[in-house]
């Protein structure tokens, strides 16, 4: 279903932009009524670097710029996260790597240990879920696979690994709530953070074997409190979206809630690949219960493929790339599609994180057929 409206089309280049017919008319002067789109800016899609680190992990899947220089992080670089072993196993990959944006490339961390063996339930495979807390604190998420590449009996699977400014892991977050951890985003004010996760597993809470073909997840707020010269520490978890949909998947292992991305004003929108479309959660930095199942959808279909990771412009429009046609889609947070571009031409299964660049004037995303990180930019 496309809540968009009528559409207009116009050519340019290799962008095709859409407009509700209301906004037609305004189209070739401003992009569309409220301002041009923030896609139409870029033109040249160019790779920053390769992301495949010395143990050859491929699939890059998480990306996150840093903020701060903090240790062996520095301000502007991107950390690239690495979910398939050089097997090409997924829910294999144990590697973090840092780009800088020159394009030097270099390991930030490589999980093969955490703190207790029992740490992560099912082990290290390395999700979109990344992000950098202040203080220099990378939180990424983790959903293993076996050997064979099959979701671990385990009940709940994964966690959240924190690791400190240098890349070594301090502690991990586990509990029936975080099951899945697929992506994430993140808002830090003074002495806290808001951490949103979408899972894409669940299961009874006394199952312990493999996970069926299908299930209904969540998205959880974790509220963590900062402190100068201590670890973070993980407070209080709220659900705060379920009845999502997820399901199994040989090409991806996993689908369901996929990209998360916060509006300035509290609103949580998640990209959900089964439904093919954008769910909005308002007030999602202070609810305190979970959304109706089946409301808050933003918009679906139109030039929607199976959206996979979400990020918002600065503009305040989201951005939302396809895993089935390596494009991008620009959404208003009134949920009008209003660009779509091609990022990777016939990339099916190759788009997955995405970020906007450190100083807004660029859309950073990792590419999976090339094991690579690229940028769009004018």
């Amino acid at each position: 279903m496309l809540r968009t409206g009528r559409l207009c089309q116009a050519a340019l280049g290799a962008v095709v932009v859409m407009l509700g017919a209301a906004a037609c008319s305004a189209a070739g002067a401003s992009g569309h009524a409220a301002g041009r789109p923030y896609l139409l800016r870029f033109h040249v899609v160019s790779q920053i670097a390769a992301t495949v680190p010395p143990n050859g992990d491929v699939n890059p899947y998480g990306v996150a710029v840093v903020r701060q220089t903090a240790g062996r992080l520095t301000r502007g670089d991107i950390l690239v996260s690495n979910f398939n072993s050089k097997a090409n196993v997924q829910g294999r990959g144990t590697t973090i790597v840092e780009i800088s944006p020159d394009g030097g490339m270099r390991l930030f961390a490589r999980l093969g240990a955490l703190p207790s063996p029992e740490a992560c339930p099912g082990g290290v495979g390395l999700t979109t879920g990344l992000d950098v807390l202040p203080g220099g604190w990378v939180v990424v998420g983790s959903l293993p696979a076996n050997e064979r590449g099959a979701l671990p009996a385990v009940n709940p699977t994964g966690c959240l690994i924190v690791l400190d400014s240098r890349g070594t892991p301090v502690e991990t977050w586990a509990s029936r709530d975080i099951n899945g951890p697929w992506d994430m985003t993140m808002r830090a004010q003074s002495g806290h953070a808001a951490l949103f996760v979408s899972n894409v597993l669940a299961r009874p809470a006394s199952a312990r074997l493999a996970p069926p073909q299908t299930g209904l997840c969540t998205v959880v707020r974790l509220d963590i409190t900062l402190a100068a010269g201590a670890r973070p520490r993980m407070t209080s978890e709220t659900v705060v979206a379920g009845g999502l949909p997820w399901q199994q998947n040989k090409a991806a292992l996993v689908q369901g809630p996929t990209g998360l991305a916060l509006g300035r004003d509290g609103t949580l929108y998640i990209a959900s690949t089964t439904q093919n479309g954008i769910s909005a959660i308002p007030d999602a930095m202070t609810r305190k219960s979970s959304l109706r199942p089946g409301s808050g959808m933003l918009t679906s279909g139109g030039s929607l493929s199976g959206p996979l990771g979400l990020t918002v412009a600065p503009g305040g429009d989201l951005i939302a790339v396809n895993g089935n046609n390596g494009k991008a889609v620009e959404i208003t947070p009134a949920g009008r599609q209003v660009a779509a571009v091609t990022l990777v031409p016939h990339g099916a299964g190759d788009l997955f994180g995405v970020t906007t660049t450190a100083d807004g004037q660029g859309l950073l995303f990792v590419n999976d057929g090339t094991n690579a990180l690229d940028l769009f930019s004018s």
